[in-house]
């Protein structure tokens, strides 16, 4: 009994308690708990129900002790806060249910991006997400496969065959916006870009234009703004689309940060929102709903994605360890169009 305590809760309830609540087999437990792939989503709830009602509680230690801390690696570089945010707090999250430590490594450049990889390895880390833009990277990607340290790429437009990935439609969640936007009878919509070595921005923009395409409309370049996906760079985005002679109605936003950058600019100008002018963003970070009108935009699960991708990573470091083959595999989560003040119907005629 005390061998079977150790492997279970510091709480008093054990893992063979969580398995006959659940109807399962202590193993099973065992997977979910440590977060293997291996286990289908109806059998993962059933033992999380019977963990949470047990008040079952991991002992990291002893897990450790028998497998090994796991070292999940972070590799950052991405100019949203918001996004940023999300994300870690996705990640950590995830990593303190496997019990796995986040290392964390900011980089700027090609220089710092091969130096804060030599940091992670340093560090000890088992296997190093790469959130946006990096996973766009094919410099990261492949210093990353040569010294074959087990990957996932997080929120790429367009996942690399070799890489496991973990994303969303971008293609498709902003079609989805830009066809809102129509329904609601605006035809004059200005489009500020995300950053442009992010597949996500350019697969955005090109789904504005077949939007707009596919209800008979062209787009003047005098309506497409560059941006970063900073706010900084919104506001400079919505400077020039809000100074024209003749504004447009509608401005779809490539992310919340630059969207919300929209929404103070309009503000400044003394424009009634929505009624004067509608604004969307995407992404549905915490921004969105501190700025005023709170933004419409598409919800992109970011935490979700996180959890996801540590998941996938801890899987394959885990089959490393054991010598078995890595598996490369793309999980594709759902967006949803979220509806907020930001955006009305047109009054323009």
């Amino acid at each position: 009994m005390e061998q079977k305590q150790s492997e279970g809760a510091v709480s008093g309830a054990t893992i063979y308690d969580v398995a006959r609540v659940a109807g399962v087999s202590a193993m099973t437990v065992s997977r979910v708990v440590n977060g293997s792939a291996q286990v289908t989503a109806v059998t993962r709830d059933k033992v999380m129900a019977a963990v949470e009602s047990l008040n079952y509680q991991v002992n990291f230690a002893a897990r450790a002790a028998r497998v090994g801390t796991l070292r999940v690696g972070l590799l950052y570089s991405n100019p949203s806060e918001s996004f940023l945010s999300a994300l870690l707090v996705g990640a950590m999250d995830q990593c303190g249910q496997m019990g796995a430590q986040l290392i964390l490594e900011r980089c700027t450049d090609l220089r710092s991006q091969r130096a804060a990889i030599g940091k992670l390895i340093a560090s000890g880390a088992d296997g190093i997400l790469v959130p946006p833009p990096l996973c766009d990277t094919k410099s990261a990607l492949k210093q990353l496969d040569e010294i074959g340290m087990p990957t996932v790429a997080v929120a790429t437009g367009r996942p690399s065959p070799g890489v496991s990935a973990v994303r969303i439609d971008d293609y498709e969640g902003a079609l989805t916006m830009t066809r809102h936007l129509l329904s609601l009878g605006h035809k004059d919509i200005g489009f500020i870009k995300g950053d442009p070595k992010h597949t996500p921005a350019q697969m955005r923009y090109q789904a504005f234009l077949d939007g707009m395409a596919e209800a008979g409309l062209e787009v003047p370049p005098e309506r497409v703004a560059d941006g970063l996906f900073t706010y900084r760079s919104g506001l400079a985005a919505a400077r020039q689309l809000l100074g024209q002679a003749k504004r447009p109605t509608a401005i779809f936003a490539s992310n919340d940060d630059m969207a919300a950058a929209v929404v103070a600019v309009a503000h400044g100008m003394h424009l009634q929102l929505p009624e004067e002018l509608t604004i969307c963003g995407f992404d549905d970070t915490p921004v969105a709903t501190t700025v005023w009108p709170e933004l419409t935009t598409i919800h992109q699960p970011i935490g979700d994605m996180a959890r996801a991708a540590v998941d996938l990573l801890v899987d394959q470091i885990r089959r490393r360890r054991v010598g078995e083959p890595p598996v490369v595999q793309h999980k594709l989560l759902p967006y949803t169009l979220v509806k907020r003040e930001s955006a009305t119907a047109t009054r323009r005629k």
